[in-house]
């Protein structure tokens, strides 16, 4: 009894022996929880934003903007339009164009000093169509911006101005953007709702943002407060580096919501550099269209999502086709550079050189290859280039030559003459779908009308290339299809029933 009393006591402090080193392993592995602020910690992180906003105020400007009342002509219907029940081919018989005086109209934005000279950059949508622009500056000191020296970018939204002082001014420096994390403390300075510079301060709560406010974005977003007449003031880290220009908020009552917009620093200096001295951005650009790398895409190409770009269309006479990149290739990297996605990739060709040659590492048909591609000036309309765009109507009855794919879901026919023609584009340019079943694989990715032009890496221009296309696809991978539709052309991956 003694012996057993003896063992189990052994075994007990063995077992106890071992729980408190697992713990004390446990308790190690643990990452060491943080003592609380203390108000000396709070007075130290106050005096940091206390620092930025001392060094940054006196380089933050008022702007001002007048446009002169001015004369237009307004079309003004007519009452006997009426007797007609609207008939749009009575229309322009009746209404008639009368001028019409438009009143003068004021803004407000903000703006910051990059030069010691008085150059300041703020946003385009603040000085864009001003007869009259007045800088105000922390002092209070108002001049009136050189007319021959107000540069705009429409595409990013980036002006620069310049005003005589004749004095050295407190000038801002911009940081390195690319470096700004998700997270990281940043302070907004401007003049909201007219009430001159106010200091706000938040985070950093995404980046790459693309809501669609202008064509060339990679935005900032901040929880930091902006408002209306926020815009073009800087947007600064705990160091008073610049790091974006606060351009926009999303809002559903006009003021702030908790989401602005500011364009990364990095992509405002470039710009301003180039809007100085040359008056003008000149832009690379390869002629393609992207689109990025989706779930189903990544598991057809066997690529991480967001890794990547596929290339949906190459336009003529473009540096992507002297570089014979095809619809379908995936770019990986330009010159040296890794790409994860349009924008990225957008970014990295606009920075280039023009008329210097680059590597362009691509995924063609499941191997990598590296081309060359020699970028060129973006033309002035590059971004105006109308697609081809496809419509049909979905026919009540399946004409001859129509093709039914029942384990995914749709039908496509040949594209004759007739029906090119309408559409704009040239026979035999593809397979048109013309009935999709609304509970099959395909009813998410394809409606009536669109033009398949690509199955996997075959092209396909009638329905015998479309069949033999369809058997050399691999159904456990999916249907990869490249199609043009209304807004351009894109990938889609069908898997079947």
């Amino acid at each position: 009894m003694r012996t057993l009393r003896s063992q189990v006591h052994w075994m007990l402090t063995l077992l106890v022996g071992f729980g408190m080193v697992a713990a004390a392993v446990s308790v190690a592995q643990r990452p060491a929880i943080p003592e609380p602020a203390t108000a000396r910690d709070m007075h130290e992180l106050s005096s940091v934003f206390r620092n930025v906003a001392d060094q940054a105020l006196p380089c933050v400007v008022t702007i001002e903007t007048r446009q002169k009342s001015q004369e237009v002509a307004q079309d003004v219907p007519d009452p006997f339009e009426d007797f007609f029940g609207g008939d749009p081919r009575f229309r322009e018989l009746f209404r008639r164009q009368m001028p019409r005086r438009m009143p003068e109209r004021q803004g407000m934005g903000s703006g910051f000093i990059i030069d010691p000279s008085g150059i300041i950059v703020t946003n385009n949508h603040v000085v864009a169509d001003a007869d009259e622009i007045t800088v105000r500056l922390h002092d209070g000191r108002e001049f009136h911006a050189e007319a021959d020296f107000v540069k705009r970018d429409e595409r990013t939204d980036i002006a620069i101005l310049r005003i005589n002082v004749g004095e050295n001014l407190p000038a801002l420096r911009f940081g390195n953007s690319d470096d700004t994390q998700v997270g990281d403390w940043v302070v907004a300075i401007g003049n909201p709702f007219g009430n001159e510079l106010t200091v706000t301060s938040g985070i950093i709560s995404a980046k790459g943002r693309g809501p669609g406010i202008t064509e060339r974005e990679d935005f900032l977003q901040t929880d930091a407060a902006i408002n209306p007449g926020n815009s073009g003031g800087p947007l600064l880290n705990l160091d008073g580096d610049v790091i974006g220009v606060n351009t926009a908020i999303s809002s559903r009552s006009g003021g702030f919501d908790g989401i602005g917009y500011a364009v990364p620093g990095r992509m405002a200096w470039w710009v301003a550099k180039q809007l100085i001295e040359k008056g003008t951005v000149e832009r690379a650009y390869i002629g393609i269209s992207i689109d990025p790398i989706n779930d189903k895409l990544a598991k057809h190409f066997g690529l991480n999502v967001g890794e990547g770009a596929i290339i949906t269309q190459v336009l003529g006479d473009s540096p992507g086709e002297t570089a014979k990149l095809q619809a379908g290739d995936i770019v990986l990297s330009l010159a040296g550079q890794s790409v994860n996605g349009p924008r990225s990739l957008q970014g990295i060709v606009e920075q280039l050189d023009v008329d210097k040659p680059y590597d362009i590492n691509v995924l063609r048909d499941g191997k990598r290859q590296t081309l060359k591609i020699v970028l060129k000036p973006m033309p002035d309309n590059y971004s105006l280039r109308s697609v081809p765009v496809t419509k049909g109507k979905e026919e009540k009855s399946k004409p001859d030559g129509t093709v039914t794919i029942e384990q995914y879901g749709f039908d496509v026919r040949e594209l004759s003459a007739e029906i090119a023609e309408q559409l704009g584009l040239s026979a035999g340019q593809g397979v048109v779908v013309t009935s999709v079943d609304e509970d099959g694989a395909a009813a998410r990715a394809l409606r009536v009308g669109d033009l398949i032009e690509k199955v996997g890496s075959r092209r396909v221009n009638s329905v015998d290339d479309f069949n033999a296309a369809l058997k050399e696809s691999d159904p456990e991978k999916g249907l990869l299809l490249l199609v043009r539709s209304g807004g351009g052309t894109r990938f889609v991956v069908i898997q079947a029933e």
